[in-house]
C-alpha cells in the first residue's frame, strides 16, 4: 500500500487537479511535511484542527498531516461558536490550519505564545499530545448537536479505496467532487483520485446549479450527490443532461425517495444509491447504474473490503428477506471516537434496520431510533414521507412522533407545500388508498424550509422544537 508521500510523488508531474494548480498543491504539502516533521523532531507529532476553506490548501495540508504522523482533525470552518467550544474542549489542539470565523477566542492560543510558521499555520506551546500514530478525526453526529469525530487511519481510509476500485473493476478514479471536504463524502472522492493517480475536479455547488461548470469529460467520472443535490439539478433540463453524461451518480448521505428515484431513472441518469457512514469511510453497499437503470430497488451489493449481516434483538444471524438490525464487518471500520480508540474494532451494529434479499442486495427500511409506536403498531418515517413526497404535493418532508397521552405517540408531518393553496387535507385524501389509517399523520405542520445540513439529514431535535411550539400555539 502506497503511502501519502508516494502518492504525491507518483502525481509530481501530472496535471490531476482540475480547476487548480496541481504544483502548487505539491509544493504547499511539501513545505508543510517538512515544518511538522521538524515539529515532531521535539516531541510526539501534534494534534491539527484542519480547517482551511480552500480546496487546494485543505488537501494539501491534509496529505502533509499524514505524511507527519499527525493526528488530523478535520472541521466545518462555518461551525458557530458553540460547536467550536465543543471541539476545542475535546481536542485541545495544538496548531490550527485555517480562519475559525466563529471560534471561541479565550481557547485559542494568546498572541505572544503563537509562533507563526506560515500565513495559515499556528503553534501553540501547549502540551503535545501523547498518541505517535497518525490518525484522521472525521467528524460525525453534528445534526444531533454533538459533534463526535469518528477515529480513521490512512489503512482504514485505503481499504475503502480498494473495495471501491474493486467493485467498480477500474484502476484509475477520477472524482468531480461537489460536497464537503470535511466530511467523509467529500474526503473519500479526493482519497480515490489521489491514491488511483485519477483526475479530482471540485465545484462548489452553488456554482454548478448556476451554470458555471468545468469543462470534464463527464463520462469518464463519478460524481457524487446527496438526494436534496440531485433534485435540484433535475429541475434544471440543462444540468439534467449534463448529469446524465456522467459515467456513475453516486446517491447518499440520506434516504432517496421513489419519485426522485423514478425520475431520476426517466432521465436515464446512471444512479449508483449508496449504504454508507462516516464509521465506514463511506459507502460499503452499492447499486450499480445498469441495475439501478433495470428498475432495481435498494442499496446494492455489498462491496468486496465489507460484509453485512441481519440480526434480531438476541444477536441471531437472519435469513434472507427477513428484517432485522444491521451489523457490519469491514476493513474500513472506524477504530472508535475520539478520544476511545478499540485496537481489534472488527463489527459495528449500526442504528438501521434492513434486510439481504435473494440477490444479497442490502435493503434499507429505517433507523431503529426513528421508529414510532403509535398505538401499539410500529411505523418506520420513511416508508410515510416517501407516500406523501409520491403525491408530488410537498417540496419536503419529514415525519416524526410528537409525545400523546392516548396514543403513546402521534404521527406528525413537517412538510414544504409546492404551492401555497395545497392543504393538508388534500394531501390526507390522496393517501387514503396508499396508507393504512394508522399510517397517516394525525398533525400537519406546513414550513418554509426544513433544518437539514449539508449533507442533507434532518435534525430531528429542531423538528420536534418546531411540533411542539406549532401545536401550544395551535391549542391556545
Amino acid at each position: 500500500m502506497e503511502r501519502p508521500l508516494d502518492c504525491l510523488n507518483n502525481l509530481a508531474q501530472n496535471d490531476w487537479f482540475i480547476g487548480y494548480n496541481s504544483r502548487q498543491f505539491n509544493q504547499i504539502a511539501q513545505e508543510l511535511y517538512l515544518e511538522l516533521t521538524q515539529r515532531s523532531a521535539c516531541g510526539t507529532p501534534p494534534k491539527i484542527i484542519l480547517a482551511e476553506r480552500e480546496p487546494l490548501r485543505f488537501l494539501a495540508s491534509f496529505i502533509a498531516a499524514c505524511a507527519a504522523n499527525c493526528q488530523v482533525f478535520l472541521c466545518n470552518p462555518d461551525w458557530g461558536t458553540q460547536e467550536w467550544q465543543q471541539v476545542f474542549d475535546l481536542v485541545q489542539p495544538d496548531i490550527i490550519l485555517g480562519e475559525l470565523l466563529h471560534s471561541p477566542t479565550p481557547l485559542l492560543p494568546s498572541t505572544d505564545t503563537i509562533n507563526r510558521v506560515s500565513p495559515h499555520l499556528l503553534l501553540s506551546h501547549s502540551a503535545l499530545s501523547t498518541q505517535h500514530s497518525a490518525l484522521i478525526l472525521i467528524p460525525t453526529g453534528g445534526s444531533s448537536g454533538e459533534i463526535k469525530f469518528a477515529i480513521h487511519t490512512w489503512e482504514t481510509l485505503i481499504s475503502s479505496v480498494q473495495g471501491f476500485t474493486e467493485y467498480f473493476q477500474i484502476k484509475q478514479v477520477n472524482s468531480f467532487c461537489v460536497l464537503p471536504l470535511y466530511h467523509v463524502s467529500g474526503l473519500m472522492q479526493f482519497m480515490r483520485s489521489f491514491t488511483t493517480a485519477g483526475k479530482l475536479a471540485i465545484q462548489l455547488f452553488k456554482a454548478v446549479e448556476s451554470g458555471q461548470i468545468l469543462n470534464i469529460k463527464q463520462s469518464k467520472f463519478f460524481i457524487s450527490l446527496v438526494p436534496t443535490q440531485l433534485q435540484r439539478l433535475l429541475q434544471n433540463p440543462l444540468l439534467t443532461e449534463w448529469l446524465s453524461q456522467f459515467n456513475t451518480v453516486l446517491l447518499g448521505g440520506a434516504p432517496a425517495w421513489n419519485e426522485l428515484l423514478e425520475k431520476a431513472r426517466f432521465h436515464r441518469i446512471r444512479l449508483a444509491p449508496t449504504y454508507g457512514m462516516t464509521e465506514t469511510a463511506s459507502q460499503i453497499a452499492t447499486l450499480k447504474p445498469d441495475d439501478f437503470l433495470g428498475g432495481k430497488i435498494s442499496s446494492g451489493q455489498i462491496l468486496p473490503h465489507a460484509k453485512v449481516t441481519i440480526r434480531n434483538q438476541q444477536g441471531e444471524i437472519l435469513n434472507s428477506n427477513q428484517i432485522g438490525n444491521i451489523t457490519i464487518h469491514a476493513q474500513s471500520l472506524a477504530l472508535g471516537y475520539y478520544p476511545i480508540a478499540k485496537e481489534n474494532q472488527t463489527d459495528f451494529q449500526v442504528d438501521d434496520l434492513g434486510f439481504l434479499d435473494d440477490q444479497g442486495h442490502l435493503n434499507i427500511v429505517g433507523r431503529d431510533s426513528d421508529k414510532i409506536i403509535t398505538g401499539g403498531e410500529n411505523i418506520y418515517p420513511a416508508e410515510i414521507e416517501s407516500a406523501i413526497q409520491a403525491t408530488q404535493m410537498v417540496a419536503d418532508i419529514c415525519v416524526i412522533g410528537i409525545p400523546d397521552k392516548h396514543w403513546g405517540q402521534a404521527l406528525t408531518a413537517i412538510y414544504i407545500p409546492k404551492k401555497s393553496d395545497i392543504s393538508a387535507l388534500k394531501i390526507q385524501t390522496l393517501l387514503k388508498d396508499k396508507l393504512s389509517k394508522f399510517k397517516i399523520p394525525k398533525y400537519w405542520i406546513p414550513q418554509q424550509n426544513l433544518p437539514r445540513n449539508s449533507q442533507g439529514k434532518i435534525n430531528r431535535q429542531q423538528l420536534q422544537q418546531i411540533a411542539t411550539e406549532f401545536l401550544q400555539n395551535s391549542i391556545t
